[in-house]
């Protein structure tokens, strides 16, 4: 591995989890520029881990105030689940420019842990179920795994039904 590859150098995401003492594993593998998988598959196939371990971290607005949805990669996000696990009314999904500069993180690698700003966040009830996770770590190409309680604790995030 490159010595300066996100994996070692540590991203924002992978610094946080240091920082708070999360156990974590992290888990790099290289992207195909032609595959047409969507990235959380494609980290899946690439890991040899089930694609229902694998969560998505999307960013959407809740009432105009961005927030994040954390689902399986094999799932799509109820916009309505989401406002509504977070008391709002309705929700959209956020532009990817104010997305990526909300978090600090690029689409395909924004990671719910050590974002710019630490936006609202909802993780599927189905993580509940699970020992592990695994969500992106900051950087296409890196997901980082670890206990979905642990990730709840660090994001402030509450547990709701918000994929379909």
């Amino acid at each position: 591995m490159n010595p300066k590859s996100p994996a070692t150098a540590g991203t924002a995401a992978i610094i946080t989890l240091r920082r708070a003492g999360i156990v974590h594993t992290v888990h790099s593998f290289r992207r195909d520029p032609r595959a047409v998988l969507g990235y959380g598959l494609e980290a899946a196939a690439a890991l040899g881990l089930p694609a229902e371990h694998i969560f998505k971290t999307l960013v959407a607005k809740v009432d105009g105030e961005l927030a994040v949805g954390i689902i399986p990669v094999t799932a799509s996000l109820s916009l309505k689940a989401l406002a509504t696990a977070l008391g709002g009314k309705k929700g959209t999904m956020a532009e990817i420019a104010e997305a990526e500069r909300a978090t600090g993180y690029v689409v395909g690698g924004i990671s719910p842990v050590g974002q710019r700003n630490q936006l609202r966040t909802v993780i599927d009830h189905s993580a509940k179920e699970l020992d592990r996770m695994y969500v992106s770590a900051g950087a296409r190409g890196l997901d980082v795994g670890l206990a979905p309680h642990d990730l709840a604790r660090l994001t402030g995030a509450v547990y709701g039904s918000i994929a379909r």
